[in-house]
């Protein structure tokens, strides 16, 4: 559990897994990709065809648009390969906003909901 700071004295909680992202986040569905545990929140696809990857990451961002109920911030992409035997080439990374990826918008909305309701 986390707590997010609301525009009064109450707090949020948020739900988060040991990697610090909401639990019910849409996880990448391939093996090989991942949401990374760094400040800025990299989610990393990685695959030796680029279309693939890039589909996959287009794929991720419209499940979590609409887990999120809002477009996710999208810092910066990063593409880098690896031409290590046995890896993946392409490594396409989306720096993604650490708040959207923890449900921060979703406990706010849903605070605000209940603040009128209650």
């Amino acid at each position: 559990m986390s707590e997010l700071a609301s525009t009064n004295t109450e707090s949020i909680a948020l739900r988060l897994d040991d990697a610090g992202v909401s639990v019910d986040l849409p996880r990448p569905a391939h093996q090989g990709d991942q949401v990374q545990g760094v400040p800025y929140r990299p989610v990393e696809f990685r695959d030796d065809d680029l279309p693939a990857a890039l589909e996959r990451a287009a794929s991720w961002l419209r499940s979590t648009q609409d887990w999120l109920g809002e477009p996710v911030d999208v810092i910066a992409i990063h593409l880098d390969y690896d031409d290590g035997e046995g890896k993946p080439y392409y490594d396409v990374k989306l720096l993604c906003n650490e708040e959207d990826l923890a449900g921060a918008p979703i406990a706010m909305r849903a605070h605000s909901a209940k603040a009128v309701s209650g």
